[in-house]
């Protein structure tokens, strides 16, 4: 697995592109395409048909993804606030 400089949770500014100069914060990160999506910039219209969720169907607004090297963070949640990484209980090494 790669690692990246921006994570989940983190506060960016796309510093290239349509989307230049637009700030939000990282929704997901897709490693394998390293993309990632912002909350709010590179807004895209999807044609969705009509469902039994979605009876009416219609023209739907959502975010659409960013090449990785297109942002520069500007803030990083503590690491206590950030919701990507899960902590495990490591049991305590020595005598049983």
């Amino acid at each position: 697995m790669s690692k990246f400089h921006v994570h989940k949770g983190d506060e960016v500014e796309v510093i290239t592109g349509a989307n230049r100069g637009r700030k939000g914060k990282i929704l997901e990160v897709k490693t394998d395409a390293h993309r990632i999506l912002i909350e709010g910039v590179n807004l895209i219209k999807r044609h969705v048909r009509p469902t039994q969720d979605n009876p009416k169907g219609g023209v739907v607004e959502r975010e659409g993804t960013i090449h990785i090297s297109n942002v520069r963070l500007l803030n990083r949640p503590a690491a206590g606030k950030r919701d990507d990484k899960k902590t495990k209980e490591k049991p305590a090494k020595g005598k049983k």
